[in-house]
């Protein structure tokens, strides 16, 4: 669902960036004294994206923001596809601001997922209040990556991340369908329609239980992510970022074997969008891959 910047606004003034329970029980990004104290590990990665409007009756709602940033001696990838809804304002505004609203917290390095969840929260707080209204909305799936070795993946809604590991597709996020959070729609007071022939929506409406905006859903949907954080080592091949516009024509294997045997990660997010339309994709596709 999705107006495209290629090269959106850029916060930190840088050469052109969150499923689930925080993995294992690290609960920083650096994760022993010896990471703080002397350099910690550190393994060489690149990205690629590429995104193309769809064939849907609305003007591009998809942006991508992909950064390198160097931070407290520290090589990080910054990484989110933003798959708005009723118009692009939302995504336009996630792809600005909330990245700097994470690194501005306080608690970062030491509390990572709180500080993620808060950043999310005051980021929607400030899109119902100035940008969004009742109507409009996004979709957001987020990946900090550290040295190349530490992974912070945070989402909210529809679009997803895998990894691919010794060939094989591991989901690293967790999509926020209707049906899969019926009991978390009924907990705040809506309902989820099921019609024949139609998708699940909450109130009849929105296509998925979590998202930025959509303020006159706000009630009944939230824009808390979900958030991991796992280790890179040294069996993982890349990782893919990509909207639904992709998601819905291909499974995650599908995803991982179309580009296993490309050796650069721009041809890479080419050859997964042209894939994706080739299958009959109508939705604005937009994708980053992370290689290693």
């Amino acid at each position: 669902m999705s107006k495209c910047l290629a090269q959106p606004a850029n916060p930190f003034n840088l050469p052109f960036g969150l499923g689930g329970i925080p993995e294992g029980h690290h609960k920083g990004l650096l994760t022993t004294d010896a990471e703080v104290k002397n350099k910690p590990p550190s393994r060489h990665f690149i990205h690629g994206y590429h995104l193309i409007q769809g064939k849907m009756n609305h003007g591009m709602e998809d942006y991508i923001f992909a950064q390198r940033r160097n931070l407290n001696g520290c090589d990080l990838g910054l990484y989110a596809i933003f798959d708005g809804h009723s118009g692009n304002e939302v995504a336009k505004y996630l792809q600005s601001h909330l990245f700097e609203n994470i690194l501005s917290q306080s608690d970062f390095w030491k509390n990572p997922v709180h500080a993620v969840k808060k950043a999310c929260k005051d980021t929607d707080d400030e899109i119902l209040e100035n940008i969004a209204g009742s109507r409009g909305g996004s979709t957001a799936v987020a990946a900090i990556l550290i040295n190349g070795v530490k992974l912070l993946v945070a989402n909210v809604g529809d679009s997803r991340a895998i990894s691919c590991k010794n060939g094989l597709a591991k989901q690293l996020t967790t999509d926020h369908e209707p049906e899969k959070e019926k009991d978390l729609v009924e907990s705040r007071g809506g309902f989820v329609s099921n019609k024949p022939g139609c998708v699940p929506r909450v109130d009849g409406q929105l296509a998925m239980t979590r998202a930025f905006g959509d303020g006159k859903l706000k009630e009944h949907i939230t824009a808390e992510p979900d958030v991991t954080i796992r280790k890179i080592d040294e069996d993982t091949e890349f990782i893919i970022l990509a909207s639904d516009g992709l998601w819905k024509v291909m499974t995650n294997q599908e995803a991982c074997d179309c580009i296993r045997d490309v050796d650069h990660a721009q041809k890479a997010s080419r050859k997964l969008v042209k894939e994706a339309k080739s299958l009959g994709s109508y939705d604005d596709i937009s994708c980053i891959v992370i290689m290693f």
